[in-house]
């Protein structure tokens, strides 16, 4: 009988030709990832359209109903409304789907996994395996070894969220937008709403009855279904800014149990695929321009924070279209 990792799958990739789905499709090659055939899925507009994987071309289908048949694994990252209709249409054909979006993330049934954290969450689905917010599973890399020794009681975090984030219009728009303003011409019309170039915009997503954005309720409910723990308490505001990829993050956690520095730094050097860059002396600390196109998340500006008993400030960054996206859709894959 042959080990797992070396039976190779049928794998379809839905919104293929998106930010999400050309950066799955370049880790799927970069890590050699077992394949007896790769199936190409997105709208009808891009129906036709050719992508090379692995010096081969590939023709992009449009997305139908009957798109999985003989599929083993399909990646999902065509937006909620795409997810909810075809995901499960995928897992009736025998496919067990990786969703990217957030149409399933707080469904009881249905696992919510950072590979790093919860990989044990693999083992009850039905069919379906969630992909977390961008901007939650970087923050939880760093949670989880810190509430594991020290027990969190609070956290506050701020977002500064990339463009990419919104899509390619959002990117095209920073791009043109700043072009624009450099050249002493007006912006009509804003994708985003506000202007984003030289701007930042205190809005992700919808804004609730609560003043909270959807952005900001999905990094505390997420956080907590991640971690299996409601018992600490977390409140989030996030931001988007002129940056065309890599989200960072301002974070504040306050602990139950009394810590030092160096024991923090002990912890976080344990997680997987998180890099500690903290030397204030040598200006190191992280950066989205040092983590695009990297699949680690990055933790510096490691302080206490002397206006509560227990208190930690961090900063941390991440390539979102990477670990807070494709990167950690084909990790679970891998784990599958």
């Amino acid at each position: 009988m042959k080990n797992n990792h070396k039976i190779k799958k049928v794998v379809a990739v839905v919104g293929a030709t998106g930010a999400v789905g050309v950066e799955i499709l370049k880790i799927l090659e970069r890590r050699r990832f077992p394949m007896a055939k790769l199936i190409l899925l997105a709208s009808e507009r891009s129906e036709g359209k050719t992508i090379t994987f692995k010096k081969k071309k590939i023709k992009v289908r449009r997305l139908t109903e009957d798109s999985f048949k003989g599929v083993d694994i399909a990646l999902f990252s065509a937006g909620s409304s795409v997810s909810e209709r075809y995901a499960p249409i995928a897992v009736k054909s025998g496919a067990v789907v990786v969703d990217n979006t957030s149409a399933f993330r707080m469904d009881p049934s249905v696992p919510l996994v950072v590979p790093e954290i919860n990989p044990e969450d693999l083992k009850w689905h039905r069919g379906i395996i969630a992909n977390p917010n961008c901007s939650t599973i970087q923050m939880v890399l760093v949670l989880k070894p810190i509430h594991e020794r020290f027990k969190i009681k609070r956290v506050i975090v701020s977002t500064y969220q990339s463009v990419s984030g919104a899509g390619q219009s959002a990117i095209n728009a920073l791009l043109n937008e700043s072009m624009l303003k450099l050249s002493g011409t007006k912006v009509k019309k804003h994708v985003m709403h506000h202007p984003i170039a030289f701007n930042v915009i205190p809005q992700i997503d919808l804004f609730l009855s609560d003043g909270y954005t959807k952005e900001e309720l999905k990094m505390m409910n997420e956080t907590k279904k991640i971690l299996h723990d409601d018992s600490f308490k977390l409140t989030a505001t996030c931001v988007r800014v002129p940056v065309l990829r890599g989200h960072s993050e301002a974070v504040n956690i306050e602990t139950e149990k009394q810590f030092t520095i160096s024991e923090i730094k002990k912890e976080l050097s344990k997680m997987k695929n998180l890099v500690i860059e903290d030397s204030p002396e040598e200006r190191l600390y992280p950066m989205p321009i040092h983590a695009e196109g990297r699949f680690d998340t990055f933790v510096g500006r490691i302080r206490k924070d002397s206006t509560v008993p227990h208190g930690l400030n961090c900063w941390i960054v991440s390539d979102n279209l990477l670990k807070g996206a494709a990167f950690n859709a084909v990790q679970i894959a891998e784990l599958l």
